[in-house]
């Protein structure tokens, strides 16, 4: 495995290298999600193929409140992982490569980002467009490979894809989970042993609420009213949307995604599951 830091060594080293080229986006502080990650892209890039996994706190993807001073970076440590996990190599840049004091050309998504995490973080999802853009520029590759645990930018950055024709096949994971269903997050560090024993709620909440034949609005109504009596949770959205547009679902006829994030303190945890089609023919009770 070798780390580069610079956008030219990285180039020269991808030149001499096999394909297909098989990208993991990440701003490092990697857990057992993001190995999950890159050991699938191992089995899809074969043994002739390059694992790359760039490690990068993008400083455009976080607002004037957020974390980006404090978000975890154990730079040693994501190594060790990404080289058990089989990468071949590591792009760590430093953001004055990837963002020249001039910069004033931005990636900007205008339906999918308009919902969700993209209402509650203004610009967050032009920062992700943006970085995932100039990685594949930079590198070139030839699918990357994103969790569903951010289905909203897992959507959005299919369409991107789509309308911008990036020669880059885009492939998802399922979210992957503490054995007591917390979603795998860098910002669990950050929860009190108080908020990390509620937070597994989130997921048994949104499971439970997903199995029952309910329209999406009583659905949403039941999660809603059960993830706001958590001790020391602070609701910031729940919805239930289309899986594909994001849009509101109205109804059951096609799948959907119940999808949520929830502050406990100040760390702001997302989660969502699949919503599956359902014909609804009488009326419900909530």
């Amino acid at each position: 495995m070798i780390v580069k830091t610079t956008i030219p060594s990285a180039r020269s080293a991808l030149a001499k290298t096999g394909t297909p080229r098989v990208l993991v986006p990440t701003m490092g502080g990697l857990h057992r999600g993001h190995r999950a990650l890159i050991e699938k892209a191992r089995r899809v890039a074969g043994g002739s193929g390059t694992v790359i996994v760039s490690i990068f706190v993008n400083p455009t993807q976080f607002g004037p409140t957020e974390d980006f001073s404090k978000y975890p970076r154990p730079f040693d440590e994501d190594l060790a992982l990404c080289k058990a996990a089989g990468a071949n190599l590591i792009f760590a840049p430093e953001p004055g490569s990837m963002y020249l004091p001039d910069s004033s050309v931005f990636v900007l998504e205008e339906s999918l980002s308009r919902s969700l995490c993209g209402l509650s973080r203004p610009g967050h999802f032009r920062g992700v467009c943006t970085v995932i853009a100039k990685l594949f520029n930079i590198l070139q590759p030839d699918c990357a490979i994103f969790g569903e645990k951010d289905w909203q930018q897992l959507a959005i950055l299919r369409k991107m894809v789509s309308d911008l024709n990036f020669p880059v096949k885009i492939l998802a994971h399922p979210t992957v989970r503490e054995s007591d269903g917390l979603a795998l997050s860098s910002r669990n560090v950050y929860l009190s042993a108080e908020e990390r024993e509620a937070a597994p709620a989130i997921f048994a909440i949104l499971k439970n609420v997903s199995a029952l034949s309910l329209t999406p609005h009583q659905l949403a109504r039941k999660a809603r009213e059960q993830l706001q009596r958590l001790p020391g949770a602070r609701l910031d959205y729940l919805e239930v949307v289309d899986a594909e547009t994001l849009q509101p679902a109205k109804d059951r006829k096609r799948a959907g995604r119940l999808a949520t994030a929830v502050f406990f303190g100040k760390t702001r945890l997302i989660d969502n599951v699949p919503v599956p089609k359902l014909s609804l023919t009488k009326k419900t009770k909530s």
